[in-house]
């Protein structure tokens, strides 16, 4: 019987920030999180279909690799067992305000590129940053009934 060989991360140093990029630091894992907290994104398709034009091969690697690391679930969906859904764990809810800070620097900086619904959420982060996060990740909870030990 093969055993289930486990992802390991390779990481380049000690230094946090290297760690954490060597995790999350690609050009699409970021994306696929943030089409599941912020977009409602929860199957293949749905991803496959975001913006960017993911390739199908690199989206199966990285959401395997984001289960392997516990920052996502995948479980059959109720009523169609044929369909893969994906969930963010409490792990994953844990990078939201970082990427709430990627959506405040391009607001600030790249403004004249982004999206106005972008532009809107923004505005609401500025407003009340803490306030926006635990509503996203209440929803979250909520729709995917996250457990706490992610």
């Amino acid at each position: 019987m093969k055993e289930k060989k486990e992802n390991k991360v390779d990481f380049r140093s000690q230094c946090p920030v290297s760690s954490a990029l060597d995790i999350v630091g690609d050009k699409w894992t970021l994306l696929v999180i943030r089409d599941l907290c912020f977009f409602g994104k929860r199957t293949f398709t749905q991803f496959s279909e975001s913006d960017e034009k993911i390739a199908t091969n690199i989206l199966a690697d990285r959401l395997k690799k984001l289960e392997q690391r516990g920052i996502v679930t995948k479980a059959k969906e109720k009523g169609n067992r044929k369909t893969v859904v994906y969930a963010i764990t409490e792990k994953g809810l844990d990078l939201i305000p970082v990427m709430t800070e990627y959506i405040l620097w391009a607001d600030k900086y790249l403004h004249h590129h982004i999206a106005d619904k972008a532009k809107l959420f923004a505005e609401s982060l500025r407003k009340n940053k803490e306030l926006v996060i635990r509503g996203i990740a209440s929803d979250l909870k909520k729709k995917d009934s996250i457990s706490t030990n992610g």
